[in-house]
C-alpha cells in the first residue's frame, strides 16, 4: 500500500511557471519527513496521549493530517473528531473518522486542539473563541526547520526553502576483486549566481541502517564555483568504514532553483569499475520503470534508498515485466532512512533483456539506482530507473497538430563513434496511461541528414523492441558519414494511436575493445520553436519558449578524459527556424568560476556533435584549470540536450544526460 502523502502534481495544473522544474514539486511531505525534524515531530504527537478528547483541526486545502499521520502516527485513543474549513472538503474521511465543519467544534468541547498546519498562528487566532477555557492548542509550528535555513522565511511551504534530494554515497575498501568503490557528487553553486547572499549545504549521511554516520554543513562557494562531495574525503573526515547510504542535501537560503541538481560518479581505483548518474529527484514516486532486464552472466540490484523517517514494510515494493500482470512483492523491511540492495533477478528469474522491469515503489524513496554486476565481477555499472506517471492522460489533439508543431515530441539518444562503441536505443513506457506508442525511429547523421527511418507501428505496453544500430546500418548497407550521429523517436500516427506527450527511451552503450557498458534514459521534449504547446519548449531558466541552453560538463580527473555528446534536436523544418547551426561556446572554468578559456562549437541543425575535452582545450589551459574545473556548454539562440560521461582510455567509459541551471 503506498503512503498517504502527495509528492508531486501534473504540471498541467500548476498556476504559474517556475523554472527548473517540470512538476509541481510537494514541500509538505518535505517538511513533515525532514530528518532534522524528526525528534520533534515523534514529540509532537506524543504529546498528545494524555489528552481525553482530542480534536484534529486541518485547515489547509492540501491537507497535512493523514500525511503527518503516516510518518508520525497521531493517538486515536481518544481522537474525538477532525475537522476542516473548506466546505467542499466535508464529508471526506480523515485519520478513520468524518470530516466537520470547524464551526462544530465547540460542541465537542475538545481539550487539546491540533492544527495540521504551519504558519499556523492565524489559523489558531480563528478558532480560539470556539474553543473550551483551558483547551490546549498544537500546531505544526513546533517541528520548524531552524528560522536561519529558510529561503523565504515568510512562508514556510514555500518549495525554495525544501530544496532538497538524496545522493547515493558509497565507499568500500575491496568489492571482492581487491579495488575499492567510491563515489563523488559534483554540482555547482547555481544559487548564488540568482543573487543568494549565504547559501549552504546542510549534509547528512545515513548508513544502511537508517543510522546517522554524519552531519555537516558547508558553505557554498559563490556563484557557478564546483562543488564536490567525495566519498574517500568523507570517510577520512568522519573516521569512517565501509559504507553504502544515502547522502541526503539540503540547500539552504538560497534564491532562484528550488532543485538540486548534481551528477555522480561511481567509480574504481583504476577506473575498470565506472558509472556516472545524476540527481534522484526529491519526491518519491508510486511507479518507476525504464530498468532493462539483466542479459545471461549478470546480476540486477536495485538500490532502495527509503525517503521517509518510517520504515518501508515487507511487501510493499514489488516488481514485475512492464505489461506483465503478476507482480513480485519483495518480503524484506527498510529501515527508516535506510539502505538496502534488492536482488531483482531473484525475484524476476524469468526477465531477460530486452525485457523492461517496472518497480512498484508505494512511494517510500526517491528514483532509483540500479547496478548491473557480472558474473565475474570483473564489470558493473550503475544507472537510473525513471518516474513512471500515475497522473497522464492520452492527448487528443496530438495527431492533429504536425502543421503547427512539426515532429512535436523527439526523444533524441546518442549514436556514439561507431569505430569505438555499440549504440543501442529502447523507446520505454513510462506512464501508466501508455499501453501503445505509436512511433518511429529515425537516425541521423551528425551533420543533421537524415540516414534511415523505421516505422515501429502501434507498440503494446509489452512490447521491448531494441534498435541495434550496428544490424541497422548492416541490414539497410547504409553508414554514417561522420562516424556518429543520433536516434530519434518521434510520434507517428500514420496508422492511428493515442499518446500523451511522456515519451521515453533508453540508450545502452558498450565498448568495443572493453565490453565495459553504460545507459542512460530521458524523456521528449519539443525543441526549439517559437511557438509553445502545454509549456513546451521548456528552458531551465526561462519562460517558454525555452530557446537557450546552459549546461553542466563535470570534468574527470587524470587518468579519465571527459565525453559529451550535445544534440541539436528540431522539431520543425530548418527554413521554419532560420538557422543553419548552433551558436554554441564551450566556456572553461576553474573550481572559482573564473574563466580560463573558450571555444565555439557550432552544432548543425538537427544534427550533433561529439567531443572529448582534451581535443577543444588546449592542455595548458586544462592544466590551468586545475582541481573541479567544469565547462559550460551555453547558447542563447537554441536550447540543446547533452550527454556527458568520461573515459578511461580503452579500459571503461561512463555517460549519462546532463543538467542545467
Amino acid at each position: 500500500m503506498a503512503l498517504k502523502i502527495d509528492t508531486f502534481s501534473n504540471p498541467d495544473s500548476r498556476n504559474g511557471w517556475r523554472p527548473g522544474n517540470n512538476f509541481g514539486g510537494h514541500s509538505l511531505f518535505k517538511a513533515l519527513g525532514h530528518p532534522r525534524v524528526a525528534a520533534q515531530a515523534r514529540a509532537l504527537v506524543q504529546g498528545l496521549a494524555g489528552f481525553t478528547r482530542l480534536a484534529v483541526y486541518d485547515p489547509d486545502p492540501v491537507a497535512a493530517a493523514e500525511p503527518l499521520d503516516a510518518f508520525f502516527p497521531i493517538p486515536r485513543q481518544h481522537l474525538a473528531g477532525v475537522f476542516v474549513q473548506r466546505v467542499e472538503d466535508l464529508g471526506q474521511t480523515r485519520l478513520g473518522l468524518p470530516t466537520q465543519p470547524i464551526t462544530a467544534i465547540a460542541a465537542l468541547q475538545p481539550d487539546a486542539v491540533l492544527v495540521t498546519a504551519f504558519d499556523a498562528e492565524i489559523h489558531k487566532a480563528q478558532i480560539a473563541r470556539l474553543l473550551p477555557p483551558g483547551c490546549q492548542v498544537f500546531t505544526l509550528d513546533a517541528m520548524r526547520l531552524p528560522q536561519d535555513w529558510l529561503s523565504n522565511p515568510a512562508r514556510y511551504l514555500d518549495p525554495i526553502n525544501f530544496a532538497t534530494n538524496f545522493a547515493f554515497l558509497r565507499d568500500v575498501a575491496d568489492s571482492g576483486d581487491g579495488e575499492g568503490l567510491h563515489t563523488k557528487v559534483v554540482t555547482a553553486d547555481y544559487w548564488s549566481g540568482y543573487g543568494a547572499a549565504s547559501p549552504a549545504l546542510w549534509l547528512c549521511l545515513f548508513g544502511a541502517d537508517g543510522s546517522v554516520l554524519a552531519e555537516w554543513t558547508e558553505a557554498l562557494p559563490g556563484a557557478f564555483r564546483a562543488v564536490s562531495i567525495d566519498s574517500r574525503d568523507v570517510r577520512r573526515r568522519f573516521g569512517l568504514g565501509d559504507f553504502a547510504g544515502s547522502l541526503f542535501i539540503h540547500a539552504l537560503r538560497i534564491k532562484g532553483h528550488d532543485v538540486v541538481k548534481y551528477a555522480l560518479d561511481s567509480f574504481s581505483e583504476s577506473g575498470r569499475q565506472l558509472s556516472c548518474t545524476h540527481d534522484a529527484n526529491a519526491w518519491p514516486a508510486d511507479l518507476y520503470a525504464g530498468v532493462p532486464a539483466p542479459k545471461q552472466g549478470e546480476s540486477l540490484l536495485l538500490w532502495v534508498q527509503n525517503s521517509h523517517p518510517v520504515a518501508i514494510p515487507a511487501g510493499a515494493i514489488g516488481i514485475n515485466i512492464v505489461g506483465a500482470q503478476d507482480i513480485a512483492w519483495w518480503d524484506g523491511e527498510v529501515p527508516p532512512f535506510g539502505t538496502t540492495p534488492v536482488d531483482l533477478g531473484k525475484l524476476l528469474p524469468q526477465a531477460r533483456f530486452p525485457d523492461q522491469i517496472e518497480i512498484q515503489a508505494g512511494r517510500y524513496f526517491v528514483r532509483p539506482r540500479y547496478e548491473i554486476v557480472r558474473a565475474d565481477n570483473a564489470r558493473r555499472r550503475i544507472a537510473h530507473a525513471n518516474v513512471e506517471r500515475t497522473d497522464l492522460k492520452p492527448d487528443a489533439r496530438l495527431p492533429e497538430l504536425a502543421a503547427l508543431i512539426g515532429k512535436g515530441y523527439i526523444m533524441p539518444l546518442p549514436v556514439l563513434p561507431l569505430k569505438e562503441w555499440k549504440s543501442v536505443t529502447l523507446p520505454t513506457p513510462m506512464s501508466t496511461a501508455q499501453q501503445e506508442l505509436p512511433i518511429r525511429a529515425v537516425l541521423v547523421d551528425a551533420d543533421g541528414s537524415v540516414v534511415l527511418e523505421q516505422y515501429l507501428g502501434r507498440l503494446s505496453r509489452r512490447d521491448s523492441r531494441p534498435a541495434d544500430i550496428d544490424a541497422w546500418l548492416n541490414e539497410a548497407r547504409a553508414g554514417l558519414k561522420s562516424g556518429y550521429g543520433h536516434v530519434e523517436y518521434l510520434y507517428d500516427f500514420r496508422a492511428g494511436g493515442e499518446a500523451d506527450g511522456w515519451l521515453h527511451a533508453l540508450g545502452l552503450y558498450e565498448q568495443r575493445a572493453s565490453g565495459h557498458a553504460a545507459e542512460t534514459i530521458f524523456g521528449a521534449h519539443i525543441y526549439n520553436m517559437p511557438i509553445t504547446y502545454r509549456d513546451e519548449p521548456q528552458s531551465y531558466t526561462h519562460r517558454p519558449p525555452g530557446l537557450t541552453t546552459r549546461l553542466f560538463l563535470r570534468m574527470g580527473a587524470r587518468p579519465f578524459d571527459t565525453i559529451c555528446h550535445l544534440v541539436y534536436p528540431a522539431s520543425l523544418p530548418k527554413a521554419a527556424y532560420g538557422q543553419d547551426a548552433s551558436q554554441t561556446m564551450l566556456v572553461l572554468f576553474n573550481a572559482r568560476a573564473e574563466k580560463v578559456a573558450e571555444t565555439p562549437l557550432p552544432i548543425p541543425y538537427g544534427g550533433s556533435r561529439f567531443f572529448r575535452v582534451s581535443e577543444v582545450f588546449a592542455a595548458a589551459d586544462l592544466d590551468r584549470a586545475g582541481t573541479d574545473a567544469w565547462v559550460q556548454v551555453r547558447d542563447t539562440s537554441c536550447r540543446l540536450f547533452g550527454f556527458h560521461g568520461l573515459q578511461n582510455g580503452q579500459s571503461s567509459f561512463c555517460i549519462d544526460h546532463m543538467f542545467g541551471f
